[in-house]
């Protein structure tokens, strides 16, 4: 559900022709980013993210893309980001975004590995 979520915010970011990325990497767990997430411990983690090259997520609409019922889509319910948060963090699991180096957003989770 995350993942077609994600995938499907990616698509309708997009401007004609554009590209999106998915990747899963094994990474480990930095004692800085438990230290973020007291539920998250130490170790190996797999890292999934979804990459777009469309407009990208505004300053000012950043800081609140997970909030419930926020949304920077004229028909969007506001909901979709706040689920995925939300099933990623009862597994012990952080989401967030970042800005795309090569244009458009970037969202990515953690999930400890089993």
């Amino acid at each position: 559900q995350i993942i077609t979520n994600l995938v499907l915010n990616a698509r309708d970011a997009l401007p004609e022709g554009g590209d999106i990325t998915v990747s899963v990497n094994a990474v480990q767990v930095a004692a800085d980013a438990a230290a973020q997430n007291p539920a998250a411990r130490l170790g190996l983690a797999v890292r999934l993210s979804v990459a777009d090259n469309g407009a990208g997520i505004s300053p000012e609409h950043l800081s609140r893309i997970f909030e419930p019922f926020f949304s920077s889509k004229a028909e969007g319910m506001g909901m979709g980001l706040n689920i995925c948060r939300s099933i990623v963090e009862s597994h012990k699991g952080r989401m967030w975004v970042e800005a795309n180096p090569s244009g458009g957003s970037i969202f990515r989770f953690t999930l400890p590995a089993a």
